[in-house]
């Protein structure tokens, strides 16, 4: 609930580091800071980045548990090269979005809800709209579809977990070599008390069959903390059209960042399949 959040300058002084843009690209941005009401009573703050004044294309980047939307800038650029409309906003508890507590997709999933109405209500309904999550929100992204309605026309989940239960019992195998029997009743019970919701409630394995828009399904074969085989299962169940990518390297969260060229290219192959221009 209150996971310790990377600051600002971490965030940045990393993607830097790591080449993923330069100060100047993002100065150069002609970005629009925009902000949405919560159903939740807070403001979840973002920006927009126009392509284009004339298409009518849009991209929707959902960040990971830590992050913020600069850890979204790599992804936005990718789409906006493409030719596409790009919001990136941060989720709730995260960056300048208020919140008390996070919830690995189970509130932030109505929060992107909240995302969707509002480029729909800025631009009309007769857009093409999309949306990629990275881990988180990966997963609120599928929760979004499946639980709330599938209202966009596809979607790009990036190494998410298929069902946070079983996420759980593999953290608490590995990291603290603890049997889940004895651990989980009581997070089941703390959680229903003290946020109104329980760990099997965040599950985008029960409810992937509801997805009917495409889905482009991302994870890296070397990440060891959400386990790809968690994405292939999500593969598995979804019904209709869908494609895989499994990356060759990279840790979690890590599939862009080491396998740039095959990434923007299963990006585009998708995108020519299933979505008209």
């Amino acid at each position: 609930m209150y996971i310790k959040k990377k600051s600002d300058e971490t965030i940045l002084k990393r993607e830097l580091t790591e080449g993923r843009f330069t100060l100047n690209e993002v100065s150069a941005l002609q970005k629009e800071e925009i902000e949405v009401n919560s159903k939740f009573g807070y403001l979840i703050k973002g920006w927009f980045v126009r392509a284009t004044n004339e298409n009518k294309k849009f991209i929707i980047i959902s960040h990971g548990v830590t992050m913020n939307k600069i850890n979204s800038i790599k992804y936005m650029k990718i789409f906006l090269r493409l030719g596409w409309n790009v919001i990136i906003y941060d989720q709730r508890r995260h960056g300048e979005t208020g919140g008390k507590t996070t919830s690995y997709g189970h509130y932030e999933k109505f929060d992107l809800k909240s995302v969707v109405d509002w480029v729909k209500q800025q631009f009309g309904n007769n857009i093409t709209l999309g949306i990629h999550g990275e881990s988180m929100g990966s997963v609120t992204t599928l929760l979004y579809a499946g639980m709330i309605e599938d209202g966009a026309n596809f979607y790009i989940t990036d190494c998410p977990f298929s069902d946070f239960e079983a996420q759980l019992r593999y953290r608490l195998k590995v990291e603290f070599k603890l049997p889940s029997l004895l651990v989980m009743p009581f997070a089941n019970s703390f959680l229903k008390l003290r946020d109104g919701y329980t760990i099997k409630d965040v599950s985008p394995l029960s409810v992937i069959k509801n997805i009917k828009n495409p889905v482009l399904f991302i994870h890296s074969a070397e990440d060891d903390y959400i386990l790809p085989e968690m994405t292939k299962e999500l593969y598995d169940m979804k019904e209709g059209p869908k494609k895989l990518f499994i990356a060759e390297r990279g840790r979690h969260a890590y599939s862009y960042a080491e396998n740039k060229d095959e990434y923007e290219y299963v990006i585009k192959e998708f995108l020519s399949q299933y979505v008209k221009d």
